[in-house]
C-alpha cells in the first residue's frame, strides 16, 4: 500500500498557521507585529527566527511552545518544527518597517496626467468605505496634491513621543490615515531637491508616521521610473503595485516600462493589474451617454497584450475633477455612479490581492550590494 503524499509546506502555510499565535497581553498576532522572520523549509523541516524586544522577555520559551502546537495544529504533524525556531533579539537587527501593515499598495503611472493621484485618493476613500483599516502616503515629493485632494492643506501633523521615538501622526479623513510632504512645506513654495533628498523625505514619512495596524497602506508615487521608487522598494516589501494609465496611446506606451520595472528581477514587486482612467466622458445631463476621447478600451487591450487583468474603468465625468478641487473624493459618495465606479475597482484590487497572497510568497525589500 503506498503512502499519503505530504503535502508541499510553502511560506505563506507557515504564516497563516502563526497567525493563530496572539502575544500575550496584547490583541495582534506575532506575525501582524513582524517577529516571524527568515523562515526556510527544505521538504517537511521548517525553521524560522523568533524575534523579541529583549532577552529577558519572559514570553520566550511560552510563544515558542506555542508556535509549535499552532504548526502542528493547521500544517500537520508531519511537520518537522520542534527544536527547529531560532530566537533574536530586536537590538540585534534591523528595526521593523510598518510592523503592523498586512498589504502595502504602490500606486504608479508610466506618465503624468493620468489622473494616478486621483484614483490613489478615490480608491483609498473606497477601501475605507469597505471597513477596511487603510493609510495613504503621498510620495510624489515635487509634486505633492493629497492634502489638497483632502481638503486639508492647512492642516499639520502633530508629534507624539512613543517609546524613545518622535512620530508624526497622520491626518485622518474619510476613514482614511494619510501624510504628504505638503503639510511640512508652504503650498506656493517650489521643493528643490536633489534625489537623496527626496528619498530621505520619503522614507520619514514611512518610518515616523505612527501608522498603526493597518489592512492597505497605499504608496501615491511620482509618474514615470525615479530614485523615489527604488527608495520604496529598498525601505519596505511592496505587497503589489497598481499601474494607473489612460486609453491613448502616449500613455499606453510607457505602461509597459513600469511594469517592466516592478517585474524586474532586481525589484521583483507583483503587478496586480492596470487601471484604465478617463476611459470615456459621460456629460451630467447625458449620463447613458459615452464619448471615448482618448481613444476606447486602450488600457483593456493592452492590459490583456501583456497578461495583467484590468482592474477598473474609471470615466471622466465633472464630480471627480470637482472632488478633487473641493477636498471631497468623489469615492465618498457611494450612491453616485463614480462613487460605485471606485467601490468596483476597490472590490477587484481586494480580489487580487487574495489572490496574489494566496498563490505568491511575500515580497522581500530589495537589498543593497556594495562591493
Amino acid at each position: 500500500m503506498s503512502e499519503t503524499p505530504r503535502k508541499v509546506i510553502i511560506p505563506k502555510n507557515v504564516t497563516d498557521a502563526l497567525r493563530k499565535v496572539t502575544y500575550p497581553g496584547s490583541n495582534q498576532d506575532i506575525v501582524t507585529l513582524d517577529m516571524v522572520q527568515e523562515i526556510r523549509i527544505a521538504g517537511q523541516k521548517i525553521n524560522f527566527s523568533l524575534v523579541f524586544q529583549r532577552s529577558d522577555d519572559p514570553n520566550i520559551e511560552p510563544l515558542i511552545a506555542a508556535c509549535e502546537a499552532a504548526i502542528g495544529k493547521y500544517i500537520g504533524e508531519s511537520a518537522e518544527i520542534r527544536g527547529n525556531i531560532a530566537v533574536k533579539y530586536i537590538h540585534n537587527m534591523e528595526r521593523p518597517v510598518l510592523p503592523g501593515v498586512t498589504n502595502i499598495l504602490a500606486i504608479a503611472s508610466g506618465k503624468g496626467g493620468v489622473g494616478k493621484s486621483t484614483v490613489a485618493v478615490n480608491l483609498a476613500v473606497a477601501l475605507a468605505n469597505t471597513g477596511a483599516s487603510v493609510g495613504l502616503i503621498d510620495a510624489d515629493i515635487f509634486g505633492p496634491s493629497i492634502p489638497k485632494m483632502f481638503g486639508t492643506e492647512g492642516e499639520r501633523p502633530a508629534a507624539e513621543r512613543i517609546g524613545n521615538r518622535d512620530m508624526i501622526v497622520p491626518i485622518e479623513k474619510f476613514g482614511v490615515k494619510f501624510l504628504s510632504i505638503g503639510f511640512f512645506v508652504a503650498p506656493e513654495s517650489a521643493l528643490i531637491w536633489r534625489g537623496p533628498m527626496a528619498s530621505n523625505a520619503l522614507k520619514q514619512l514611512i518610518m515616523d508616521g505612527n501608522w498603526g495596524p493597518l489592512d492597505y497602506l497605499l504608496i501615491d508615487l511620482p509618474p514615470g521610473t525615479s530614485d523615489i521608487h527604488l527608495t520604496l522598494v529598498q525601505t519596505v516589501p511592496v505587497t503589489a503595485a497598481v499601474i494607473v494609465t489612460t486609453p491613448q496611446d502616449v500613455a499606453l506606451a510607457d505602461v509597459v516600462k513600469g511594469v517592466g520595472m516592478f517585474r524586474s528581477k532586481s525589484i521583483d514587486v507583483p503587478v496586480l493589474g492596470l487601471v484604465e482612467n478617463m476611459s470615456w466622458f459621460t456629460p451630467a445631463e447625458l449620463p447613458e451617454n459615452r464619448y471615448y476621447i482618448f481613444g476606447k478600451d486602450g488600457g483593456k487591450k493592452l492590459a490583456e497584450e501583456i497578461g495583467l487583468p484590468l482592474l477598473g474603468q474609471i470615466p471622466l465625468v465633472q464630480g471627480i475633477r470637482e472632488g478633487g478641487d473641493d477636498g471631497v473624493p468623489a469615492a465618498s459618495k457611494t450612491d453616485s455612479a463614480t462613487g460605485m465606479a471606485f467601490a468596483s475597482l476597490a472590490a477587484e484590487v481586494i480580489a487580487q490581492l487574495e489572490f496574489r497572497n494566496a498563490n505568491l510568497d511575500p515580497t522581500k525589500k530589495v537589498k543593497v550590494s556594495r562591493k
